[in-house]
């Protein structure tokens, strides 16, 4: 974040802008709406590590500034890109908002691929932002998000998610990590051990059911396992 001057606004925005999107928001210090929309704005645009930048004008100190984009209210917010607006709004917005505003901006530093390499949980969760359409972002931020433990963020997250297979295979997850049951090494002894049940087992049946739906297609295991399970069942 930089706080910008009408002496700097060139080399710190327009400049700038030319290498990385900058979002530029004019507010003052009267302004209640600034001081509910400035913190919004710092947090989402950290998010981006650097993807995309914020710059600060005080329009009451640089009035120069606040001519230039003909400012008729504030906090008015401005995306420049190559020198030029390409986008903005008036007004407090919710943090939602906030964040599609600047994912629209984001694509232009970054891309999904190079966030899911990464793979830390910042980088994951602005891919999944980016392209929630890609399963394999929502895939690469449950795994995440189980192994860590988060049982119920990654609940919260599903609430919304239209189904698939990832979307099954997270349910299916979650549904053994709260009856205690863990996807660890010991697992392929667990599937023989219930395999070997499914014909006068429900209660077995339905366990094996659960771990490969956890597991999920990809895992050579679901294919093998189920084929087993039904000659032995038919």
């Amino acid at each position: 974040m930089a706080d910008v001057t009408d002496l700097t606004f060139g080399t710190e925005v327009l400049e700038r802008s030319r290498s990385v999107p900058v979002i530029v928001d004019l507010w003052a210090e009267w302004c209640t709406p600034c001081k509910t929309l400035g913190p919004i704005l710092e947090k989402v645009i950290g998010e981006t590590n650097g993807v995309v930048e914020l710059a600060k004008v005080d329009v009451d100190a640089n009035p120069a500034v606040a001519r230039m984009f003909q400012v008729q209210s504030i906090p008015a917010v401005f995306a420049i890109v190559d020198e030029q607006i390409v986008d903005g709004f008036t007004g407090a917005q919710p943090e939602a908002a906030i964040r599609e505003f600047v994912n629209k901006l984001a694509p232009m530093g970054e891309s999904v691929d190079q966030l899911l390499e990464l793979g830390d949980e910042t980088s994951l969760r602005r891919a999944y932002e980016l392209d929630a359409a890609d399963l394999r972002t929502l895939g690469s931020l449950g795994d995440f998000l189980m192994k860590s433990g988060r049982v119920d963020e990654l609940t919260a997250i599903l609430e919304s998610a239209s189904p698939s297979v990832v979307v099954n295979a997270l349910r299916a997850q979650i549904d053994l990590a709260r009856r205690g049951i863990s996807l660890d090494d010991s697992l392929d002894s667990k599937l023989d051990h219930l395999l070997a049940k499914v014909r006068d087992d429900a209660m077995a049946r339905e366990e094996l059911i659960s771990i490969l739906d956890a597991l999920g297609p990809e895992d050579p295991r679901y294919v093998s396992y189920r084929r087993q399970m039904a000659n032995r069942l038919y």
